[in-house]
């Protein structure tokens, strides 16, 4: 097996715990909408486009007013809500130490630009990444996450058989093999959609020493981000 030189991570869910922020959006848009608050647990439903979540939570499903909602959400979550989402530990280490052994930083997430690049700049690991990539970075916009982790491996040309993709749900290993690389699922994630038995090619990992050594770096003590 080649050594992995490239790490392109999931946002929510892998490197952050976006779900306090989006639960309290979620209320909002709904309680702005007239609908009742959500009463199945948001948690798995994390990962796909808010809209697929908004619909999910509340049933609509006719494009006016699913349009409201999602209106409604990002009204509160890229103003306030975005602001509750923290880092899971030992998340700066980890890019500290890819950063100092050679290894490139990618991110792939289904969030827009704007908000992602406020949550990493508050979170003081904006410049550990050498492009995030998101599904409005273009207009028109990326159908899906695979087809924005494809875009990002011709655009830079990486060599797939030293990428590894990092995620939390079967979105985000059905990505990677539809990419052709390798898939690291992390154990603190929302996991929608992980059974016992993972996809070839995709792996569980028990914590970010086992990324650091996929990648053949040394990780010294995790610390909070």
């Amino acid at each position: 097996m080649e050594p992995v030189r490239h790490v392109i991570f999931d946002l929510d869910g892998t490197l952050v715990d976006s779900l306090p922020g989006i639960a309290w959006s979620v209320e909002a848009a709904l309680s702005c909408c007239g609908l009742p608050r959500p009463s199945t647990d948001l948690k798995p439903l994390i990962g796909p486009p808010i809209r697929s979540i908004l619909s999910a939570v509340s049933g609509v499903r006719e494009p006016v007013r699913l349009n409201e909602l999602e209106q409604a959400f990002r009204c509160s979550y890229d103003s306030l809500g975005w602001r509750r989402t923290r880092c899971y530990d030992g998340v700066a280490d980890l890019l500290r130490q890819l950063l100092a052994g050679g290894i490139g930083r990618w991110m792939v997430t289904n969030k827009p630009c704007r908000v992602t690049h406020d949550i990493l700049r508050e979170l003081q690991i904006s410049d550990f990444f050498q492009e995030v990539a998101c599904r409005d970075s273009r207009i028109p916009l990326f159908p899906s996450k695979a087809e924005v982790l494809g875009d990002l491996l011709r655009r830079r040309a990486l060599r797939r058989s030293s990428c590894l993709m990092v995620g939390d749900t079967l979105e985000d290993s059905d990505a990677a093999i539809a990419a052709g690389i390798g898939c690291a699922i992390v154990p603190h994630g929302y996991g929608t959609g992980l059974g016992m038995a993972l996809p070839t090619g995709c792996q569980r990992v028990n914590g970010w020493e086992e990324i650091a050594e996929l990648c053949d770096v040394p990780l010294s003590a995790t610390e909070r981000c």
